[in-house]
């Protein structure tokens, strides 16, 4: 159950920093936004492709690593589409777009983590 509140960290973080975005009003930098989402998806897809096997047979820690993996792959190329939007656009509306859809769905990771984690909770009392 610890996990599932570890797995909401990004979640707030990225809640954090979509703030800061909004209220300073600055566009981020679109190539470096594109560059960091590809470096980051090569990563944890290898990650993703490494977890699948494993996704249903284990408990919830198993389930939560690979949770994490799949939804940074999804992050990833979220972030990679809100950095040619914003090229294209020079708005910073595609990144904070992206930002809110990155923090529910670790969002409802974390939840899903942590009803797993209740279930076996119950499950293992005498």
């Amino acid at each position: 159950m610890l996990l599932a509140a570890i797995i909401l960290i990004p979640a707030l973080a990225t809640l954090w920093t979509a703030w800061q975005n909004f209220s300073t009003g600055l566009v981020p930098e679109a190539v470096l936004l594109t560059a960091t989402g590809l470096g980051a998806l090569a990563v944890n897809f290898t990650c993703a492709r490494l977890l699948a096997p494993f996704r249903s047979a284990g408990g919830s820690l198993t389930r939560a690593a690979f949770l994490s993996a799949r939804n940074d792959v999804v992050a990833n190329i979220a972030i990679i589409v809100a950095g040619l939007l914003t090229a294209v656009t020079a708005s910073r509306w595609p990144d904070l777009i992206v930002g809110l859809g990155i923090a529910a769905l670790n969002a409802g990771a974390a939840h899903e983590v942590y009803l797993a984690a209740r279930a076996e909770h119950v499950a293992a009392k005498p």
